[in-house]
């Protein structure tokens, strides 16, 4: 069978790359070793670090872009998860990098090539109303707030963020009863439970499913400790934890992931299609899948 190709919105870094600390160089090898996993569109995903740093990131990132040839998966923009979040979900993130939600302070970042940016609505200083209006992809994420009217999307569905209450309102509980959010999830069977995987596929709309992997640069590295977010992560087999034993992210691709629904029987073709109808983008080709969703072939 024949799908698009995959869109991976939420991606750190694999094979030892980590896309705060890459070269041009870096960012083109890993886009073209990524294509041959069936990804044909990424969103290089850059965690909170300081304003330089970040600066030098997205330079580098923006310029390799303009470089790739076709055999490499398309560098659709950056996803910015940072410097806005919430210290009390703050995750793996360092917080000595965190800034108040101010129209001035993302200034000191801003690049047309941000396309999605994860942020804690409920810290909001003005910063919202000044994104509103622009081509970004507002997300909610490290946070704790209900109120997302503001966003058109959720940042790793309960993973850093409040769960879901009876008594008043959180970011968990919003996304899932509003229909409009689109909602960003490992399934990855470590970061969030097949049971609430179930919850999420039966509340949301399907087509407001985005399957992603929050993938680590340390995946595919052969390595077993790699320093990310300023801090030592190890990677025991099955998870990437810091020393403190906080999940820092996914070491599966995509299509893994995908696999992994699929013996579960939690998988929706639908969901390869969503980012493109969340991004209005298009992509050439053309993933090969077997009868058990394995992985065969690209096509471009």
């Amino acid at each position: 069978m024949k799908t698009k190709l995959l869109i991976e919105q939420h991606f750190h870094g694999a094979f030892g790359i980590d896309f705060n600390t890459a070269s041009v160089d870096d960012v083109l090898y890993l886009s073209k070793e990524i294509l041959k996993y069936g990804i044909g569109g990424i969103f290089p995903t850059i965690v909170t670090d300081t304003v330089e740093n970040t600066n030098r990131a997205i330079a580098v990132i923006k310029e390799a872009s303009k470089k790739q040839s076709s055999d490499m998966a398309r560098i659709l923009g950056v996803h910015l998860e940072g410097i806005f979040l919430n210290e009390k979900k703050k995750g793996i993130h360092n917080p000595e990098h965190f800034m108040k939600l101010t129209a001035e302070n993302f200034k000191l970042i801003e690049d047309d090539f941000i396309k999605i940016i994860t942020l804690a609505p409920e810290l909001d200083e003005g910063l919202l109303d000044y994104l509103y209006d622009k081509e970004i992809k507002i997300q909610a994420g490290h946070c704790t707030g209900g109120d997302l009217a503001k966003c058109s999307g959720v940042t790793h569905m309960f993973n850093a963020m409040s769960g879901i209450t009876h008594r008043g309102s959180s970011t968990a509980l919003s996304a899932l009863i509003n229909d409009n959010i689109y909602t960003e999830i490992i399934g990855d069977g470590i970061h969030v439970s097949d049971e609430a995987l179930k919850l999420v596929f039966k509340t949301k709309p399907q087509d407001k499913v985005i399957l992603i992997s929050d993938c680590l640069p340390i995946t595919k590295s052969g390595r077993t400790e790699m320093t990310f977010a300023d801090e030592k992560v190890y990677y025991d087999g099955e998870k990437a934890t810091s020393k403190d034993g906080t999940i820092a992210g996914s070491i599966a691709l995509l299509p893994d992931i995908i696999i992994r629904l699929a013996k579960v029987n939690l998988f929706n073709p639908e969901y390869i299609n969503n980012p493109y109808n969340y991004h209005n983008i298009d992509l050439n080709g053309f993933v090969e899948w077997d009868d058990n969703w394995n992985y065969v072939d690209i096509q471009i």
